[in-house]
């Protein structure tokens, strides 16, 4: 593992090719950073809680649960559609057509990649059906460690002893959880299921983990800069091949004779049902476009490090709404999360002044190494 000082950053994130070097952080445009936070904080906190809802009152079809966490793309098609149609209505020029759509390198990175999410989908669906949802979201925080790992190998990520405090001190704290497990063992739920919902909870982990350094690394080997028509293109692909990959099982299982049963059974009612369907598949598009957008304006490790540090939040809402216990393993956990976020924040703070300090001694020196010229100079005194 490559360790560097404040001294030197790490590679580029931007979306192009060759060899880069990262910007300083204060350099970045913080306006869309903040609303693709935004984004994944609506998917991180609303999309298990409605999921989670969804099983409470009569839900129990995995498959459809998967489906849901990728099938709100369509949504997307309207604004692509905009973002077409609106260089050709204000000016004559179309050029620009032809470097819309994103290249076929792109294309194939995303079908991979959307591939890779849908299989994590399930295996995060069938866990949240055995597990409160305060477990579950601390058991998936652990993805911030995956991603380390995957993205020190697939995009060779720089690492301060900053970032590795809070990727070794969050992941502490979820596998904090594993101590008791049947502390929060949900009723009707029997030791074996939830022991497989604390597996496939960890492994859709894994995978997401494994995914959003893919995501940072298809990025930066496009020959093309990234604009934002290019990123909603990369989420539709992603999100259709996920989607078709969940369709194949939902067939299989034969989930849509199964919907409009369950549907009628649900015990909040049948329109409430295809309510919470919807709302599930929207704030879960909203939190895929915003992660994609993440990484592309930061990278794949301040994205884990942000998905983690949004624990205590779900945790709360919970609580609020579920009445899940709140043990004090969960508190224990929770602390080292937060902990953990200060340390990864405090050394991007470091950071942010050594590179301003660096920027301000280069401009002295080349002030004071540049001879001035003569004319440049102001008298000393002036005659009357």
């Amino acid at each position: 593992m490559i360790i560097e000082t404040l001294d030197i950053l790490g590679p580029n994130q931007n979306g192009n090719s060759g060899t880069h070097t990262q910007k300083p952080i204060k350099t970045r445009n913080w306006l869309l950073i903040i609303i693709n936070c935004a984004l994944v904080f609506c998917g991180v906190i609303g999309g298990p809680l409605l999921m989670r809802l969804y099983y409470l009152h009569g839900g129990s079809r995995k498959w459809l649960s998967s489906f849901l966490q990728t099938a709100g793309f369509p949504v997307l098609i309207f604004p692509l559609i905009f973002l077409y149609i609106k260089p050709k209505l204000s000016t004559q020029n179309n050029d620009q057509s032809s470097s819309f759509f994103m290249e076929p390198k792109l294309f194939l990175w995303s079908a991979i990649v959307g591939i890779v999410f849908g299989v994590s989908n399930f295996m995060y669906a069938l866990g949240l059906s055995y597990l409160p949802v305060s477990t579950s979201t601390i058991l998936f925080a652990t993805q911030l460690c995956f991603t380390a790992i995957f993205a020190w190998l697939i995009v060779k990520q720089k690492f301060t002893a900053f970032i590795i405090n809070a990727v070794i001190v969050m992941t502490l704290g979820s596998i904090l959880l594993g101590i008791n497990t049947n502390g929060d063992r949900p009723i009707g739920v029997s030791k074996t299921q939830y022991l497989i919902g604390f597996l496939m909870t960890l492994a859709a982990a894994a995978l997401t983990g494994l995914g959003t350094p893919f995501v940072e690394l298809s990025f930066i080997k496009a020959t093309r800069n990234i604009t934002y028509p290019t990123l909603l293109q990369f989420q539709v692909i992603l999100c259709l091949f996920g989607t078709c990959l969940n369709v194949i099982g939902m067939l299989i299982n034969k989930d849509f004779q199964a919907i409009p049963r369950e549907a009628d059974m649900f015990e909040l009612g049948k329109s409430k049902y295809y309510m919470i369907i919807c709302l599930t598949a929207l704030t879960w598009q909203l939190s895929g476009i915003g992660l994609v957008g993440l990484i592309l304006y930061t990278n794949a490790l301040f994205n884990g490090i942000y998905v983690s540090v949004l624990v205590p939040f779900t945790e709360v809402a919970a609580v609020i709404f579920f009445h899940e216990k709140f043990t004090g393993l969960k508190g224990m956990a929770l602390a080292l999360c937060l902990w953990g976020f200060s340390s990864y924040f405090y050394g991007e703070y470091k950071m942010m002044n050594k590179v301003g300090d660096n920027e301000t001694h280069e401009k002295i020196e080349e002030a004071e190494s540049e001879p001035k010229r003569l004319e440049d100079q102001q008298a000393p005194y002036s005659t009357v």
